[in-house]
């Protein structure tokens, strides 16, 4: 009995130590993983222009709209293109907040200047018809943003950052602003296709995004459109009784395996 009880002992030791080991390797398999991730985000960033690797969405020329695209970046903005895109989001974005708006844009203006905010700005190549363009089937009168700086008129924006959520290199949006005279025609899904390739190109796993849930029109652009669906990490679904009380969802679309497990999923492997 006593031989056989050292046995068991051994067994039990050699197992706490192959354990021990199996802890060490997956913790170094963690940081190499972290390190890519980082390395990825950080690759991504040093790039000036992610357009230059897309010719075909250098310009868009459909259903009556004539605009090209431009890159920029939130430490680079001039004095009238940062009050242009602010002004554009309030008026896009003030009634969909409600009472919440005047914190909420406080935290925008700071977000839209600094220096990870990656931009993709939309120019009318109209111009000369600009004012008609944004009259068209405005039959109603409608407070619009016009664009009063230099160069060819901004009718559009996306605000995106490379972030990591969930251990996750994605790229999130945190705009994308539409003057109304250029709605409904398309641009929009062209530049979430844009920001999507964009997101693949920098070996990002998702793309992500907050949407309002009074802003019913721009919920369903996203999941009817765009296929995109409510993530794991949407408060609603972390929470269903503090996702009631949250104004917002989170969206995501994920490119591979994992992202799709832990940002669209429960997030566990083997979860019951």
């Amino acid at each position: 009995m006593g031989l056989h009880k050292v046995a068991d002992n051994n067994t039990s030791v050699d197992s706490r130590k192959l354990s021990s080991k199996e802890k060490k390797l997956r913790r170094r398999e963690e940081l190499v993983k972290k390190k890519a991730v980082d390395e990825a985000i950080k690759s991504s960033y040093m790039k000036d222009d992610h357009l230059v690797d897309f010719p075909a969405f250098h310009t868009y020329d459909r259903n009556g709209l004539l605009v090209r695209l431009e890159s920029g970046s939130g430490e680079r903005l001039s004095f009238s293109l940062k009050r242009y895109i602010q002004e554009l989001l309030k008026v896009n974005m003030q009634n969909a907040y409600g009472p919440e708006w005047a914190a909420e844009e406080k935290i925008k203006r700071r977000e839209m200047i600094a220096p990870e905010a990656r931009y993709i700005f939309v120019r009318s190549m109209q111009s000369a018809d600009s004012e008609h363009l944004c009259n068209i089937n405005n039959k109603e009168e409608v407070h619009e943003c016009q664009w009063t700086g230099d160069g060819d008129p901004v009718v559009a924006f996306v605000h995106y950052r490379f972030i990591v959520e969930e251990e996750i290199p994605v790229v999130y949006v945190y705009e994308l602003q539409l003057q109304q005279c250029v709605q409904g025609r398309g641009l929009g899904k062209f530049l979430m296709q844009l920001i999507e390739l964009i997101a693949r190109k920098n070996q990002m796993k998702a793309v992500m995004l907050t949407v309002q849930k009074k802003n019913i029109s721009a919920m369903n652009f996203y999941t009817s459109k765009l296929r995109y669906v409510i993530s794991s990490i949407s408060p609603s679904r972390v929470d269903p009784l503090i996702g009631a009380e949250k104004s917002y969802e989170i969206l995501c679309k994920t490119f591979d395996s994992e992202a799709k497990m832990k940002l669209e999923e429960d997030g566990r492997s083997g979860a019951d």
